[in-house]
Formats: structure tokens, C-alpha cells, sequence
């Protein structure tokens, strides 16, 4: 039986198909139930009860299952659907930052650190982490990004794809399934997948300009964006999208503390009048210590075309592809005069006074994927045929430093009239790292006999991750000053394979009862073998009454990066060549401490949801999930030496000349649960208007380490673990306890007026510099973003948005934790050390990097710190 989405066609049976995306998210809010639709801008009057006529023919893709493709009233699992005006609504530069605000259990934020983070932010679905959430495109698998977090901020050790790498204006819907999906999907989709639907409509064109700024004046942003239907006869479509943008720099670097300066760069309580004066001579020209921290400036072209074409009634051809150019301009801490004492006179110029100098660091990011297949029947069964390719090359290059051991050795060698070695350089390019895979996929499905839908399928996939050398310079002695590059012995490639095999039914046992299961079988080239499944099912007590729940095993391969990510930096001592560093899971290093070759994850997810629609325009949802993980793979705090010679760790890290390392490790088990709701009433009569609400949220009950930590042998026995406090705060507390999205939407003639309020609730850290009987608590707030669109005439929208309106910027607190009584001492002393600070005065420095990343701290927040941001757009359509 022919699906009905491969109609695209503009005869009077195929004209539904190419409706807008705002039409089809009124249609599915309109029919609420399961979908927990969120509020879309509203059409006129006519054109809402044509939509809603229209509600049964309209057939999404149903990410979440294999099967036929169902109305979304039909879905047993938790789907968020989010119109592509949702996201332009929320006035956001890219498409992480927009789901954020409209998706509860998203979140991202800019870590306050930049370096390679700068071109991709950390995401996470369920607080799991960004490489437990599967992105789709289309229902194709995205490549994931080559960069690996490896900085003490969430995320850490992890990866995932390059969501921003999708213009917006590409983007008829988002489909975002908050449920355990590896049966379906394969690896990675422990938390929950994020579908991005493309636009279709096949004749169209719609120009849009951009423009903010901060209400600092700075972070400026520019874009302009073309999205083209082109009809390919009665049968098909080509629609593209172009989009450039430009983002200015904002800094949001705090006022330094001169004590703390002084008594981090001093040589202790004999020269700290003199550390002080020096440090308050250079803070009356610089008081925020010359530091730039906050939003980067970034240049970006984007592209992306999706196709189909109907070849006969029975045949389809589709394709999609998109590509991405990306460069960031982010600085590193600022070498004050007092930090790094000279530039060897390579950065000031001659005859001035020397204060210092700040390093540059450029990322450019180039991302593309693109995908072909075709549809067709075969002996009864419904195929769909393809092949995805994607990949993400990320390189580095840092502009005004020095390579401060190679200076010394020149002057050294001057010195002792040796031959001179190479110096003078102050822009290096330090290597990056390369990521590709490609994706077979073959997937069938047929209706066996009314009420009976089975389906089955099979993927074969091969990844290749390669870490890119930098130049010698780069890399030799210290390196760099700010990033070191890659050495060539720490910069490869590696490969593997593997395949997938699934099968399943969807049982419509009653008119009320709905029940779906499938099971798969993955095997991997490099680690083994899974096993998992899905059971899933909805009951219809009535019309107004909807039970859904859904059990689950699932498991995510270690990726390439965690396997093969090896960053070493030399030293000599004691007559050798020591190495530090982060050592790889299949490195000499780590088979000398005896750490296991990395496994796969293995998940058991629980969901339960009720449904519940007493009209038309009211519905709301609430779903409890728990997910169990085990063998969760970390990137390991660094192990040291413990100080006892005869210590085996000790004598393990001698005999490979290894001074300290951090490696991967399937080190523990978690528990995190919680609860999602939502809730939309719609079409309320205000004036001669209509007044639209939503609310939604996530509550996280749990969300903790589950058992001891599985240490190395020789690591449990020197008393030290590959994860500490702050490493355990990152991961299970360094995101919101709780968030809430609450809207406001109100249309009235050619206008709508948009409110909404998002709640970010408290969230912990244990930084690495701060007492461990003390906790850092970011402060519940709740930013608040105004919009108003208004209708110009049938071609032309002007919008203007407001974010964060009540220019709202994280706060935080220092609490007692670990040992409390211990922690409180701390807090409640007024007594002061040599530098003239409290103690807590001190603990607040050791955070905030003497209070230059006062706001954040230096591990970062629950939201990004930029503050208010006024947004204007033109849309022009013909």
C-alpha cells in the first residue's frame, strides 16, 4: 500500500503535502492528545477550519517508530512537534540555542572557556549528555561531530552532531522523541532523537534579513537567508536554502580581583606588597585584567537543497544534502605582565612598554551530509532505499602568541654560541581533527491484515576519525602558549565498521489498544555485539483519556573519539622524557595502568504517560521516565603519582615515564528519572483576538551515580580515582534541576504577540579549585522573551523580538556540602590571611579565575550570560 507522503505533486489529491509548516502545526495543535504539539502562530480564521478538516489526511513522519506512518495522535511515545515558526519565534542565532527555549528537557549553554568548544556547544537530552541523543535528518542519521569535549564543563568526554549546522529557514518542523530508541535507530539514541523535517514545498520564495545586538552594544548580528521552491513538473520538487551570517564579539569578563591576582602570580606573604602594587598598576589600566570571555565572533555560509520526484505511482526518488562553512574568532586568558613576564619582543612594538598580550585562537568548521534514496513497493511491502555520507573537519590555529620553550631555547643557544633553532613565530597552526561515516540503510514495512503492520530493516555503517598534526612549532616544548597542537605520533586515523538488523510489528488489537515491538541485533568491528528492544503501547480509555508507556534496552558503542583520542605533552626529568597528558583507551599508557578496552553502554528505559484532550482546543500530557545506564563511559579525571615509591601506580607511571594522565573508562553505572509535562489551551476569546497558552516542563526526581566508581586495580589501590567530585557534578548536577517553558500567544488582525517565560531551576557544581566541602548553587531564574510579527501584507512579515528582556544573568552562592560542618566554618569565617581575604573570599577566586568569569564561574551555568538581545527580522515572500 502506498504511503501517502510520497505524494508531493500539486493535483488536487496532493495539495495537503505542500501546505505551509505553520498550517500543519496548527492542524497537529488542534488535534493535540499524545503529540504534546507546542503552541504554533496561529493562521487566519478561513484557513483554521480548512486546516481542521484537513486534520485525518495529514500524515507526518513518525519518528520513534519503523512502521507505517501514523497521524501523531497516534504515537505511543512522547513526541514534541515543533513548527519552523516556533524556532523563528524565538529570535535564537542557531538551532541548538532555539530548542532550548522550546524544549524542556534540551539544553544547551555556552561554556564560558571557549577554545574548540567555541564552534560547538555541548547539548543534552534528559541531562544524558550530548552523545546519548540521536539527530536525524529526515529520518537519516547525522554525522556527529569530530570534536571531543575534553575541558571541565558539561559534556565532558562526550561528542555529538553539529545541529546548528541546519539553517533554520530549511526547517519545516522539528520532531523530538523524548524516549529511549536505540531498537529503532541503532546506537547513541539512549535519551531521546531529534528529527529535523526539511521543507518541501515545491514553488515559493521567501528572502529573510536579520539583525541584533546586545543591549551592551556588542555581539552583533547580521544575516540573510533565501529559501526557493522549484516544481520538477507535477511530480516533484527541489527546494533550496542559502544563509549568511555574521556574530559579533561579546565580552562579558568581570572586574579582577587584585588580591587574588597578586596572590596567584606572587611569590607568596614576602613580596605581597610588592606582588599587589604591581598587579593594581596594571588593573587601573585593565580592570578586567585585559580578558575577553563570552560570545565569539563567528562567520557562517550555510546551504542545503531537499528533493523528491515521483518516478510512477508506485516509485520515488529523494535526496537531501547540506553543507556548512564556519569560522570563530575566540581569545584566550589574557597574559598579564605579571603572569608571563616577556613577549621575547614579538608582540608590542619596539619602543613601547610591554603589557602584556592575549592569544587568539581560530576554529574553522566545515560539516556536510547529504543523503539518497528512493521508495518504492516490492511483492507487497513498502521500501525505502538509501545511502547517507557526512562529515565534520574542525582546524585550529592560534594567532599572537609565542612558543615560550622554544624562545627560551633560542636565547639559550645565543647564549652558548651554539647553532640557533628556529623562533620568532606568533601564529601557529596547531592541527584538528576530521570525522566521517556513511550509512546504508534498506527498510521495509507492510500491513500483514487489518490492524497488523509489520516491518523490518537493516543498516550497515563505516566510521572514520582522524586527529590532524599540527605544524612543529606548534607542538614542540610546551607548544603554544594557550594550545598546544597535535604532536604526529598522537595524530591518526581509525576506522571501523558495523551493521544492524531490525525487526517488528505494530498490533491494533482494539479500536483503544495499540502495542508495538521490535527488536534488533548490532555488531561492531572493534568491541562486539548488542541485543536490544522495544515494547511500546497506547491504550484510548475514551475520547478524552489516553495511557501510553513503553519499555526498553538500548546501548551506545564507544565512539571513535573516546577510543582513539590521544593528547600528550612532553618534559624532560630525571634523564628521560616524561609524558602527561590525556592518554587513549588503546595507548601503551593506559595498557601499563591496566585500564579495559572501552564497551558499549548498555541502557533499560522505563516510560509511563497519560494523555488527556477535553476539547479541541485544550490537551496536556504527563510523562515519568526512568533511564537505567550501565558501564558509562568518562573521560577520567588526571592520575598522578601518589607520593609512595614502593605504591604500584607509582611504580607503573616510572617504569612508562608518565607523569600524569587522564584517560576513558566504562567507569560507573546511573539512574536518572523525571517527569515531562505539557499543557496548550488554545483560541481564547480576548477583545477581537484570540489568546493561546502553553506550559511545559521537565522535573528531574533523579539524576545520580548508581553503585562505586570501576577503577583500575592499581588506581583503587593508591587510594585515587578516575572520578572526583567535580567530574560527578558535571555530569549529574551541572544542568537544571528543573525547567519550565511558559507562552503566552495572542492574535489579533495582522498581528501576533508572543510571551514566554522560561524557568531554569538550581543547578550545582563542585569546581575543581573550590574547597570539597563546598558546592557552587546557580540561582533558579526565569528569562523572559517578547515578540511581535506583524502581517505587513500577504508577502511581507516584519517581526521584532526581545530576548531575556529583563536583561536576567546567572547568580550563585556558596553552600555547605561534602562535610557540611566543615563547609559552613568556612563560610561563616571573618578572618583574613596575608592577602587580606576571607575565606570564602578566597574560594570565590579560586572559581572565577580571580573573578574574571565572576557571572559563570570557570566551569560555567545553567544559561549563557549575554544578557538582553534586541532582534529584528524581514521576511519577503513571492
Amino acid at each position: 500500500m502506498k504511503n501517502k507522503t510520497t505524494n508531493f505533486g500539486r493535483s488536487p489529491n496532493k495539495e495537503i503535502f505542500v501546505k505551509s509548516a505553520i498550517q500543519v502545526a496548527i492542524v497537529l495543535l488542534a488535534a493535540g492528545g499524545i503529540a504534546n504539539a507546542q503552541t504554533a502562530t496561529p493562521a487566519k480564521a478561513d484557513e483554521k477550519a480548512a486546516a481542521t478538516q484537513e486534520v485525518q489526511q495529514v500524515v507526518v513522519t513518525s519518528t520513534g517508530t519503523r512502521g507505517s506512518n501514523r497521524t501523531v495522535i497516534d504515537t505511543p511515545v512522547p513526541i514534541d512537534i515543533l513548527a519552523a515558526s516556533e524556532l523563528t519565534k524565538t529570535a535564537q542565532a542557531s538551532l541548538d540555542k532555539a530548542l532550548a527555549f522550546r524544549v524542556p528537557s534540551f539544553n544547551t549553554v555556552q561554556t564560558p572557556v571557549n577554545d574548540a568548544t567555541s564552534l560547538l556547544d555541548p547539548y543534552e537530552i534528559r541531562n544524558m549528555g550530548p552523545s546519548r541523543s540521536l539527530i536525524l535528518i529526515n529520518g537519516k542519521r547525522k554525522n556527529a561531530s569530530s570534536l571531543v569535549y575534553t575541558q571541565t564543563s558539561p559534556g565532558r568526554g562526550e561528542s555529538g552532531a553539529d545541529i546548528s549546522a541546519i539553517p533554520q529557514d530549511a526547517i519545516k518542523r522539528i520532531e523530538v522523541l523524548r524516549d529511549g530508541a536505540s531498537a529503532q535507530y541503532g546506537s547513541d539514541a539512549i535519551s531521546g532523537v531529534v528529527n529535523i523535517i526539511l521543507k518541501d514545498n515545491p514553488e515559493g520564495t521567501s528572502i529573510t534579513g536579520r539583525a541584533g545586538v546586545t543591549h551592551e552594544g556588542d555581539g552583533k548580528m547580521q544575516s540573510i537567508s533565501l529559501n526557493h521552491g522549484l516544481a520538477l513538473g507535477d511530480s516533484g520538487f527541489v527546494n533550496l536554502t542559502g544563509e549568511i551570517s555574521k556574530n559579533g564579539l561579546a565580552s562579558r569578563s568581570g572586574i579582577v580581583s587584585a588580591r587574588g591576582e597578586a596572590a596567584t602570580f606572587g611569590g607568596g606573604p614576602e613580596t605581597f606588597a610588592a606582588d599587589l602594587a604591581a598587579v593594581n598598576a596594571f588593573l587601573a589600566k585593565k580592570p578586567d585584567a585585559g580578558n575577553i570571555n563570552g560570545s565569539p565572533e563567528s562567520r557562517t555560509g550555510k546551504f542545503l537543497v531537499n528533493s523528491r520526484y515521483d518516478v510512477t505511482g508506485e516509485v520515488s526518488v529523494y535526496g537531501n544534502a547540506a553543507y556548512i562553512d564556519k569560522k570563530i574568532d575566540s581569545y584566550a586568558n589574557y597574559r598579564t605582565p605579571y603572569w608571563r613576564p616577556t613577549d621575547y619582543g614579538l608582540l608590542h612594538p619596539a619602543g613601547t612598554p610591554y603589557e602584556g598580550y592575549v592569544p587568539g585562537f581560530l576554529g574553522a568548521l566545515k560539516d556536510y551530509n547529504a543523503t539518497i534514496g528512493t521508495k518504492f513497493d516490492v511483492a507487497g511491502w513498502s521500501a525505502d532505499v538509501s545511502l547517507t555520507i557526512g562529515g565534520n573537519e574542525q582546524k585550529y590555529t592560534v594567532t599572537n602568541s609565542v612558543n615560550r620553550g622554544m624562545e627560551d631555547a633560542y636565547l639559550k643557544a645565543v647564549a652558548d654560541k651554539t647553532p640557533l633553532p628556529k623562533h620568532g613565530q606568533t601564529r601557529f597552526e596547531a592541527g584538528g581533527s576530521k570525522f566521517t561515516h556513511t550509512v546504508w540503510n534498506a527498510d521495509f514495512s507492510k500491513e500483514l491484515s487489518k490492524g497488523i503492520n509489520a516491518y523490518f530493516g537493516s543498516e550497515i555503517r563505516s566510521e572514520k576519525y582522524t586527529l590532524i598534526a599540527g605544524e612543529e612549532a606548534s607542538y614542540l616544548y610546551s607548544g603554544a602558549d594557550s594550545y598546544a597542537g597535535n604532536t604526529p605520533d598522537n595524530s591518526f586515523s581509525s576506522k571501523r565498521s558495523n551493521y544492524g538488523i531490525y525487526g517488528g510489528a505494530t498490533f491494533n488489537t482494539t479500536d483503544k489498544l495499540i502495542i508495538d515491538a521490535i527488536g534488533r541485533y548490532e555488531k561492531y568491528s572493534d568491541f562486539g555485539n548488542a541485543m536490544i528492544g522495544k515494547l511500546s503501547a497506547k491504550y484510548q480509555f475514551n475520547d478524552q483519556f489516553t495511557l501510553r508507556s513503553s519499555l526498553s534496552t538500548g546501548f551506545r558503542a564507544p565512539s571513535l573519539h573516546q577510543i582513539y583520542t590521544q593528547k600528550a605533552q612532553y618534559s624532560f626529568s630525571g634523564g628521560s622524557i616524561q609524558v602527561s597528558g590525556l592518554a587513549s583507551n588503546v595507548s601503551k599508557e593506559a595498557a601499563a595502568l591496566g585500564v579495559p578496552k572501552l564497551k558499549a553502554e548498555k541502557s533499560t528505559s522505563i516510560t509511563l504517560g497519560l494523555g488527556y484532550k477535553p476539547n479541541k482546543d485544550t490537551s496536556m500530557t504527563l510523562d515519568y521516565y526512568n533511564i537505567s545506564l550501565k558501564d558509562r563511559i568518562i573521560l577520567g579525571k588526571e592520575i598522578k603519582p601518589s607520593g609512595d615509591a614502593t605504591a604500584e601506580l607509582d611504580k607503573i607511571l616510572k617504569a612508562a615515564n608518565i607523569v600524569s594522565l587522564s584517560f576513558f573508562a566504562n567507569a560507573l553505572d546511573s539512574q536518572t528519572s523525571g517527569i515531562d509535562y505539557v499543557f496548550n489551551h488554545r483560541n481564547m476569546q480576548l477583545g477581537d483576538g484570540k489568546l493561546h497558552f502553553n506550559w511545559s516542563g521537565n522535573y528531574s526526581l533523579k539524576n545520580e551515580r548508581d553503585g562505586a566508581v570501576n577503577n583500575p586495580a592499581a588506581i583503587a589501590k593508591a587510594g585515587q580515582s578516575v572520578l572526583d567530585i567535580t567530574q560527578e557534578a558535571l555530569m549529574f548536577t551541572s544542568r537544571p534541576k528543573y525547567k519550565s517553558i511558559i507562552g503566552f500567544d495572542y492574535d489579533i488582525s495582522d498581528f501576533n504577540f508572543s510571551v514566554n517565560n522560561t524557568v531554569f531551576g538550581p543547578t550545582k557544581f563542585r569546581n575543581a579549585d573550590l574547597d570539597q566541602n563546598l558546592a557552587v548553587v546557580f540561582k533558579t531564574k526565569t528569562l523572559t522573551d517578547f515578540s511581535v510579527n506583524y502581517q505587513i501584507n500577504k508577502n511581507m512579515t516584519l517581526a521584532f523580538a526581545i530576548n531575556n528582556m529583563f536583561n536576567v544573568t546567572p547568580s550563585w552562592k556558596l553552600e555547605a556540602a561534602g562535610d557540611k560542618a566543615k563547609g559552613q566554618a568556612i563560610l561563616d569565617s571573618k578572618t583574613v590571611d596575608y592577602t587580606g581575604r576571607t575565606p570564602t573570599q578566597i574560594q570565590s577566586d579560586n572559581i572565577t579565575f580571580d573573578q574574571r568569569y565572576s557571572m559563570v564561574t570557570y566551569d560555567g551555568s545553567h544559561f549563557s550570560q549575554l544578557g538582553r538581545i534586541y532582534n529584528l527580522s524581514l521576511n519577503y515572500r513571492f
